[in-house]
């Protein structure tokens, strides 16, 4: 994280939604926005604050005000923005950095789920976007040019078969993203989400493979996998006025993964590898696949 403060935030007020720990991108975000010398509160649901750490982020923020919130539930919001506005006045921004999938953390396959958790893994993680603006507007809580930012990963336009149905419920971010997008500009109210690159947090612990997506990522992107500190400093600068008029964009923070396709060095690497029929077998690839590469 940049340890030199630019002003970019100086005066404005906002909400970080999500912050759990240390490893978790809400709470990079809050101490960067906070650096630039934003005014904060923060908020997560009612066991997050129990057995993770907000309050301890609360205390670093300068006894950042610390509001219990469930972001699937709007009575919840509607009392958090409340507090939220007599504490800080209007909002210059809000941040949702939440995200859960029972079916991911009890292994799951994406083609035999359970469907009452698969609802609501779309709420928690993509529906409680809507509920979060609807709630703010209801209350009058955000002022006239204000910055809504939340967080995405590219599997909600391409295929990670361990992430599951997190990968609907980020497609239906982005979509919610640029349908209230469209609606706030004549508040000059901005929406966008950033894609960050695969993160080590607590969350994404419990995603299949993550260490090999993690490692595949870093090898493939041009300037490697950014660091949630590193996202926190990019975040920062779409809550402040220098992006006045970006509104709708879903931006990639990956070091260029995105737009990758292949290196060489990784075309030899798995070449290499798909020679040894034991090696495609510990991988696990199914036989048909084996024998298809074997005739081509």
């Amino acid at each position: 994280m940049a340890s030199q403060s630019y002003g970019l935030l100086k005066g404005k007020t906002g909400i970080v939604f999500g912050p759990l720990d240390e490893t978790s991108l809400g709470w990079q975000i809050a101490l960067a926005a906070a650096r630039e010398g934003a005014k904060l509160a923060i908020s997560n649901v009612a066991v997050a604050l129990r057995v993770g750490k907000p309050a301890e982020l609360a205390k670093m923020l300068g006894d950042a005000p610390l509001i219990q919130c469930d972001v699937s539930n709007s009575s919840e919001i509607d009392a958090c923005f409340k507090e939220a506005k007599e504490k800080l006045g209007s909002l210059d921004f809000f941040v949702h950095s939440v995200g859960m999938s029972q079916n991911i953390r009890k292994g799951l396959k994406y083609e035999k789920p359970n469907y009452d958790w698969f609802l609501k893994t779309l709420d928690v993680s993509g529906l409680s976007l809507h509920r979060l603006i609807h709630g703010a507007l209801a209350a009058d809580a955000l002022a006239d040019g204000a910055s809504i930012l939340s967080l995405s990963y590219i599997a909600a336009e391409r295929t990670f078969t361990t992430y599951s149905d997190m990968a609907d419920a980020k497609a239906l971010l982005e979509s919610i993203t640029r349908s209230f997008g469209a609606r706030l500009g004549e508040k000059k109210i901005r929406v966008n989400t950033v894609s960050q690159s695969p993160t080590p947090t607590r969350a994404g612990a419990g995603i299949v493979d993550f260490d090999k997506i993690y490692e595949f990522a870093n090898l493939l992107s041009p300037l490697g996998n950014p660091t949630a500190e590193e996202c926190a400093d990019y975040v920062v600068t779409l809550l402040s006025d220098l992006t006045r008029k970006v509104t709708m964009q879903n931006l990639f923070h990956d070091g260029g993964y995105s737009s990758m396709g292949m290196t060489t060095e990784l075309l030899h690497l798995i070449h290499h590898a798909a020679a040894s029929d034991e090696k495609m077998r510990e991988a696990g690839f199914e036989e048909y696949m084996i024998e298809r590469v074997r005739k081509e």
